[in-house]
C-alpha cells in the first residue's frame, strides 16, 4: 500500500517537474533567438559577405601560424636547403659521368 502511494506521488510530480524544466529551457531558447534577431537586424548581405571573408582570412592565418608553431610548415627554408644540396651534388656527378638522361 505504501509503495503504491509513493509510486503514485512519483508518477504525478516527476512529469510536472520535467515539463517545468522543459518550459524554462524553451523560454530561454526563445529569448536567445530573439536577441540574435535583434542583433542582426542592421546587417545587410554585403556586411555578412565581408564578415564571412574576414573570418575565412583569419582562420587561414591561424592555421598557418599553428602549422609553423608545430613545425609542419617551414616556409622556403627546407626548399632552399634541398636546392643547395642538389646544386652541390650535380658537379660531382658530372665529373664521374654517372648522369643518365631519363624521360623525353
Amino acid at each position: 500500500m505504501i509503495l503504491k502511494l509513493i509510486m503514485d506521488q512519483f508518477m504525478l510530480y516527476a512529469p510536472l517537474i520535467i515539463a517545468s524544466i522543459s518550459l524554462i529551457l524553451c523560454l530561454y531558447a526563445c529569448m536567445r533567438v530573439g536577441q540574435f534577431i535583434n542583433a542582426s537586424k542592421g546587417l545587410d548581405w554585403d556586411a555578412v559577405a565581408n564578415i564571412t571573408g574576414d573570418l575565412a582570412t583569419t582562420k587561414k592565418t591561424i592555421q598557418t601560424l599553428n602549422n609553423r608553431l608545430n613545425g609542419m610548415h617551414s616556409p622556403k627554408l627546407a626548399d632552399q636547403e634541398l636546392m643547395m644540396q642538389l646544386m652541390q651534388r650535380q658537379p660531382n656527378q658530372q665529373m664521374n659521368g654517372t648522369i643518365k638522361n631519363v624521360g623525353g
